[in-house]
């Protein structure tokens, strides 16, 4: 038997690929998800996003090589991740605005969502172990603690295999990471649960994409009845816009 999905919130995040490998194998930094009310410039042009809440979440992506960092906020106006840096298995994150794609200010949209901003784990922590993460934005800072897991193979530091991931960051919610357009990011049409898992159906698109080869973190929420199955078991199967095949999601 299977039950709607009770939340879809797809959000594109937007970071060059060139970046992030560059990123991971240093010190990582910026991808792109979803913010609060407008930025507000400060004297150096740049541009802040306020948070609406302060109770911020994580999830591991990419094998471990790659995190996510849950805020709530504008969907219109996605946190990009700044500057990562690691003591131990502490890491501190400072997300920033995503500036449009002119320099300009961006209008938010007032509406509240959880947002995905990806970075990539530093050289040096082991995500089988407890990670804290220390997240900025703004005025705003939170700690996070998320658990590792053992079943972890990827090597913080190493590139991507650009293949779809995605990890829990609560007991309902989901952060889907696919790779390719940034001007593309997946929509979800459909979501169906199943005993051990669900099933995504995305939409196609019919415009021109880029070719660039970019992060998109899709937000996926779930029904209580999902915290009935095993984390470390949960199937999602894709369906349609090129990404047909299965991702077990990471536990938290």
């Amino acid at each position: 038997m299977t039950s709607s999905l009770r939340l879809v919130m797809s959000a594109a995040a937007v970071l060059a690929t060139a970046l992030l490998v560059a990123g991971c194998t240093t010190s990582p930094g910026s991808s792109t998800p979803s913010t609060s009310s407008a930025p507000t410039p400060d004297d150096s042009g740049s541009s802040t996003v306020p948070v609406a809440e302060d109770d911020f979440e994580a999830a591991w992506l990419d094998d471990g090589r790659l995190f996510a960092i849950v805020t709530w906020g504008s969907s219109m106006c996605v946190p990009v991740v700044d500057e990562v840096t690691a003591s131990g298995q502490t890491v501190t994150v400072a997300l920033v605005g995503a500036p449009s794609a002119d320099g300009a200010e961006t209008a938010c949209t007032d509406d509240l969502v959880p947002r995905a901003s990806i970075g990539g784990v530093p050289e040096g922590v082991d995500p089988k172990q407890d990670v804290e993460f220390i997240v900025t934005v703004g005025d705003v800072t939170d700690d996070i603690d998320l658990d590792g897991n053992a079943a972890l193979a990827g090597a913080p530091g190493e590139p991507s295999d650009f293949l779809p991931s995605a990890g829990w960051f609560d007991d309902e919610g989901v952060v889907l990471l696919t790779w390719g357009s940034s001007t593309c990011p997946p929509v979800v049409e459909n979501i169906e649960e199943q005993p051990g898992g669900a099933t995504v159906t995305f939409k196609p698109h019919d415009g021109i994409c880029t070719m660039d080869m970019a992060p998109r973190a899709t937000m996926l929420g779930f029904s209580d009845d999902s915290d009935d199955s095993d984390e470390d078991d949960f199937i999602l199967t894709l369906v349609g816009d090129n990404l047909d095949g299965t991702v077990t999601v990471i536990g938290s």
